[in-house]
């Protein structure tokens, strides 16, 4: 997809339809911002957090916490603390431009790691997910909780599934719920609660993933750019329609650390 600055106003704005940059649904969000604020977390740490939309709904729901979120994209950062800002928790939360692999800024009494794992370790699929949890173990307090969001097959993709995704993408590289359960435990961790998002919540996450530039393509279409942007946005739509539609999951682990 493209990367557009939404400070170009001739270009198409970027991601502003997602209120998550996942397939989560706010009545999910809802029953896992209860579920992570009762445990009375002080500090939560967010890998990959894009705008920490999750992180910032936790900090309303424990007013005794404070967060940092880590990402790469500024433009996401930007519109995290101006959204912090707007809700009263901007002296609660830093949102940081830097790496997580082998970040220092943990323990935490919350890591949210949400469809992020790639960004805690350089390690190569599928050995990334253990890999990923690893560093989880390391990044969360005795007593803690992980939110560990993560991609599984529903079932092994044929090869003419995989031919429609993502140049290179094998069946290997993603094992399915149980499995990735098991490596949570093989990491140290116990799965007080499993969850995955719904075919529904990955139509509006897909959707929205691509709403602005579509709208914009409707009425640009002569624009010097629009067919860079319109040949992204088809890609991406195909890659969904025709590779991993109902395919591909996204799980939920609300994880222990074992003591």
């Amino acid at each position: 997809m493209t990367d557009a600055p939404t400070a170009d106003a001739d270009l198409p704005p970027r991601l502003t339809k997602l209120t998550f940059h996942g397939p989560l649904s706010e009545a999910r969000a809802a029953r896992i911002v209860a579920r992570l604020a009762a445990n009375r977390p002080g500090s939560v740490l967010d890998i990959g957090c894009g705008w920490g939309e999750l992180m910032l709904r936790v900090l309303a729901a424990a007013p005794q916490a404070t967060g940092t979120g880590l990402d790469t994209n500024e433009g996401d950062l930007a519109r995290g603390r101006a959204s912090a800002q707007a809700r009263g928790l901007g002296d609660r939360v830093t949102f940081a431009r830097e790496s997580a692999l082998k970040t220092s800024r943990g323990p935490a009494d919350l890591v949210l790691c949400t469809g992020a794992s790639q960004a805690l370790t350089e390690v190569e699929p599928p050995g990334h997910v253990e890999a990923a949890l690893a560093e989880l173990r390391r990044l969360v307090n005795p007593g803690g909780r992980v939110l560990f969001g993560e991609g599984f097959w529903h079932r092994t993709p044929t090869e003419s599934e995989l031919a429609g995704m993502w140049p290179g993408t094998t069946a290997g590289e993603l094992g399915d719920l149980a499995s990735l359960v098991d490596v949570a435990v093989g990491a140290g961790f116990r799965p007080a609660w499993i969850e995955t998002a719904t075919l529904e919540e990955w139509e509006d996450f897909e959707s929205g993933y691509r709403c602005d530039e579509e709208e914009w393509l409707a009425t640009h279409g002569d624009h010097p750019k629009a067919a860079e942007i319109r040949a992204q946005v088809e890609q991406h739509r195909s890659y969904w329609l025709r590779g991993y539609y109902d395919l591909l999951g996204m799980a939920y682990l609300t994880l222990v650390p074992v003591s």
